[in-house]
């Protein structure tokens, strides 16, 4: 097949199908045979990190490469079922149109919506015949996500079937009443594990609130930690320029640089 036919356009999945056929034969690459859904765990989710990176950085070709990264994982781990018999790729696409069609009968069907709120709620509803399985709505959110994200998950999907504060001001309050429960639990000398649990209480609090101010926790604290990096190596550059170790620095100096970073970001 020469390099013309392979760039038709329509063709990119195809071709990428019978690329991975190829790795995966008998005369393919050693790497890409010995691999397993259970070896290609970390690779999906090194992948999916780095995306959401090229994402956050907003350059196309970055997010290009990272989304090909992506979908070569889907197309693996598709592959080593094929060659089990359990499915295919175009088993996964079809379902995957199977499951929004369904889950969009305000687009596809004949249901009116009055705003996205309308959407999600029917979107929870229509999940739930379909996992009738699940003992709970938060069955649905991976233990393994992050745990900010975690959170504000359970918290969303808590809320859709009416399990939550009417307003911002309930999980605010929440939060002053978990920040005195740490602090009392720190000042009478509470075990680690009591302190954890306590502090646990107050970030879920914080996070609900992120989520009635249709922030995403785990976005704000990202750019919190950049932000936090960039001007402590502002701080570090500028002690290291004047000749001192931070160690030995009084924090109202350090503290100085570290307003200088500040002012230098805006």
């Amino acid at each position: 097949m020469g390099n013309d036919e392979q760039r038709l356009p329509g063709g990119g999945m195809t071709r990428l199908r019978a690329v991975m056929a190829r790795l995966r034969g008998p005369d393919g690459c050693p790497w890409d045979r010995e691999q397993t859904l259970e070896t290609l765990k970390p690779c999906l989710l090194e992948e999916a990190h780095e995306l959401i990176e090229a994402m956050e950085e907003g350059a196309p070709v970055p997010h290009l490469e990272e989304l090909g990264d992506v979908l070569l994982q889907v197309v693996f781990q598709s592959q080593i079922r094929e060659e089990r018999g359990d499915f295919t790729l175009d088993d996964v696409a079809h379902g995957l149109c199977d499951k929004l069609v369904l889950r969009h009968p305000h687009v596809f069907g004949d249901v009116a919506v009055n705003g996205s709120a309308d959407v999600l709620r029917n979107w929870e509803a229509i999940k739930k015949v379909e996992k009738s399985d699940r003992a709970s709505v938060l069955d649905g959110v991976p233990r393994s996500l992050p745990a900010l994200l975690r959170a504000q998950r359970m918290q969303a999907k808590a809320s859709r079937v009416g399990f939550d504060w009417p307003d911002a001001a309930g999980p605010l309050a929440k939060i002053t009443e978990e920040a005195a429960e740490l602090q009392q639990a720190a000042a009478s000398g509470s075990s680690v594990e009591a302190l954890r649990h306590e502090a646990g209480d107050l970030l879920f609090s914080v996070v609900n609130l992120c989520r009635f101010l249709e922030v995403d926790a785990e976005q704000a604290l990202q750019a919190c930690a950049d932000r936090f990096g960039r001007r402590f190596r502002h701080v570090e550059a500028r002690a290291k320029a004047d000749g001192i170790e931070m160690k030995d620095t009084p924090l109202a100096l350090l503290d100085r640089y570290w307003e200088e970073a500040k002012r230098e970001e805006t």
